[in-house]
């Protein structure tokens, strides 16, 4: 067994769970398959010192330093196969073969599907946004929306006034209950029911939105949350058990962020219904931790 552990997904994530298992000297190997969730993004904001700079700057330096440690392999590539054997787990690369490694970590992230609305997929991670905590602050005092995507919707819409002047559209899916539309309305949130149907604007810009009544909104930014879904069939492929996250299935971790499947580990967005960088930094963290202490307590017998 040439790599006690492999980490699969060289984000945010994968990157930190790895650092942890490399300085615990062990034989790691990282596999990336290159489509990093946030690569649509231009910069990475609210990340203690790398503010501002890209997500791909961010992960490249972190693979600079990551491969100073000797005992570190990384790869770029797919893994695409996952199997348990004889208490040790086959990993298909492909077409790079095979890797039977005694530990597995899955920083496989999350693939998200958009509203279907004109001009909308190719402002995203510019003028189309996810999270006010990452972009807020880039688009504060602008003309703000919310497209409702999801039954909590409502509840984002409630935050986006501190960072400017809200709309929210329910889009004739998510109207607001008594108490949502009391909240929204102290808020200052205006509420337009008649749904978005184009982006306006010189893309990635955003300067209105169409409604299908015709009418013209003018805006400066959206937050829209989509639907998510796993971006690799690893966790299936191996058993993991999944909980219903707000925008989709989540793998479930314990708090050492082990799996349900012994020796397996998962962190990042994969595996918490609250996406952000330094969270998946963290959860990575957690995770090389304890797949290491894992290696070293399967030793001491």
């Amino acid at each position: 067994m040439s790599f006690e552990a492999i980490v699969i997904g060289g984000n945010f994530a994968g990157l930190s769970a790895a650092m942890q298992l490399a300085r615990a000297l062990r034989r790691v190997l990282l596999v990336d398959a290159g489509a990093p969730r946030n690569r649509y993004s231009p910069a990475s904001h609210g990340f203690l010192g790398q503010d501002g700079q890209s997500p791909a700057a961010i992960m490249r330096e972190g693979k600079r330093q990551l491969a100073l440690y000797p005992t570190v392999t990384i790869r770029d590539g797919e893994v695409v196969q996952a199997r348990a054997d004889g208490g040790e787990f086959v990993i298909g690369i492909r077409g790079g073969g095979e890797e039977r490694v005694a530990r597995i970590v899955l920083a496989t992230g999350i693939r998200d599907t958009l509203p279907e609305i004109a001009g909308l997929p190719d402002r995203w991670g510019h003028s189309v946004l996810h999270c006010p905590y990452c972009h807020g602050y880039e688009v504060s005092g602008g003309r703000l929306g919310v497209l409702a995507n999801h039954p909590l919707s409502a509840h984002s819409a409630m935050l986006i006034p501190d960072w400017g002047e809200t709309t929210y559209f329910t889009q004739a899916l998510f109207e607001p209950d008594e108490e949502q539309l009391v909240r929204l309305t102290a808020r200052g949130v205006r509420i337009e029911r008649s749904p978005v149907v184009e982006l306006l604007g010189d893309s990635p810009r955003l300067e209105a939105v169409r409604l299908t009544d015709g009418r013209i909104v003018p805006l400066d930014a959206v937050f829209v949350a989509p639907k998510t879904a796993m971006a690799s069939p690893l966790a299936e492929q191996l058993g993991c058990v999944f909980d219903d996250g707000p925008s989709g299935p989540v793998i479930r971790t314990g708090d050492n962020k082990e799996t349900t499947v012994k020796g397996v580990f998962a962190a990042g967005d994969a595996a918490s219904a609250m996406h952000n960088a330094t969270l998946a930094s963290a959860s990575g963290v957690l995770a090389g931790v304890h797949c290491h202490q894992s290696l070293a307590m399967q030793s001491a017998g």
